[in-house]
This record gives structure tokens, C-alpha cells and sequence, in this order.
């Protein structure tokens, strides 16, 4: 029974081993063309847009006041046009998205940083610190360099991403399997 799950655990993980594989050639492939998985997410978006779109109007035909009614089918339709607007001008969507990451590295380094100082006395803040100098300076420079900065923001970023994902399963696939092997 015990070598059973043991072979188990071994295929498995040598299954994990090439989907890491896998993530890693996508990521490094992600960040040598990072336009095309960077429209592919927008895509996703309005996709998800018009899907959600639909589920709140679908939700609005549930509403019991007339007010709440319109409400909800305002929501839905704007969720949808918005969608369907992304479908149509894709380009526009990457340039919207790389503004909102840009945006969020900005806001996020400036509470990190407010954050480290708060933590200033404890042992490790620096690298809190540190985590927020680079977050700022990445938000900036994605922002100074917009629109330009829109054809590989969000690729690079999904790519490292998939690379990090695949290293980290890659990593323990390799050291589950040495478990199932060494116990065997």
C-alpha cells in the first residue's frame, strides 16, 4: 500500500516537474514578447467584464424596487459596454491597465514606505523599506515612460510571474519526489 501511494507521489510530482518546466518557457517567452500575453490579459478583462455584466443584470431582474432595479441595470450595462469596449479597442485596454499598475506600484510603495517607518525600531524595517523604494521607483518609472511603457509592462509582468511560479513549483515537485524516492 505504501509503495503505491509512494509511486503515486512520484508520478505526480514528475508530472509537476514538467508543468514547472512549462511555466518557465511561458514566462521567458512572456517577457521576450510581452505584447501578445499583455492583450491576451486585456482580453481576459473584457471577457470577465462582459461576464459579470451579464451575471448583475441577470441579478437586477431579482430586485424588488423600481430605484434598486435601474440601479442594477445601469451596472450590468456599464460592466458590458465597458467590456465590449476593451474587445473593440484592445489597445486602449493595455493602456489603461498599465496606467492602473502603475498607479497601484505608486500608492502601494508610498504606504509601504509609511509603514516601514512605523516599524523603524523593529529588527528587518529596512527591508520593508527597501520593498517600497522599489515599488515607487518601478510605479514611476512605468508612468514616466507611458504609453510606451504599455507594450511590456503587463507582459514582463505575467511573464516573472510564470517564471517565479514555475521555479517555486519546480523547487517542490523536485523535493517531493526525493521524499518518495529516499522513502522508498
Amino acid at each position: 500500500m505504501a509503495e503505491k501511494v509512494l509511486d503515486g507521489m512520484k508520478r505526480a510530482s514528475g508530472w509537476s516537474i514538467a508543468f514547472g518546466m512549462l511555466m518557465i518557457l511561458a514566462g521567458m517567452f512572456a517577457i521576450c514578447s510581452p505584447l501578445i500575453p499583455g492583450v491576451v490579459i486585456v482580453y481576459i478583462v473584457a471577457w470577465t467584464a462582459i461576464f459579470n455584466g451579464g451575471a448583475q443584470l441577470l441579478y437586477a431582474l431579482r430586485a424588488q424596487s423600481g430605484a434598486r432595479l435601474v440601479l442594477e441595470v445601469l451596472l450590468g450595462l456599464l460592466y458590458v459596454v465597458a467590456g465590449i469596449f476593451i474587445l473593440i479597442h484592445p489597445a486602449g485596454g493595455l493602456l489603461a491597465l498599465t496606467l492602473i499598475i502603475a498607479s497601484f506600484f505608486l500608492v502601494y510603495g508610498v504606504i509601504a514606505v509609511v509603514l516601514a517607518f512605523q516599524m523603524r525600531p523593529l529588527p528587518g524595517w529596512g527591508w520593508i523599506l527597501f520593498d517600497a523604494i522599489i515599488t515607487v521607483l518601478l510605479g514611476a518609472l512605468i508612468l514616466e515612460h507611458w504609453p510606451v511603457s504599455s507594450e511590456w509592462v503587463v507582459g514582463t509582468l505575467v511573464g516573472i510571474t510564470f517564471i517565479a511560479s514555475g521555479l517555486s513549483r519546480l523547487m517542490l515537485s523536485s523535493t517531493v519526489r526525493k521524499l518518495a524516492t529516499s522513502a522508498a
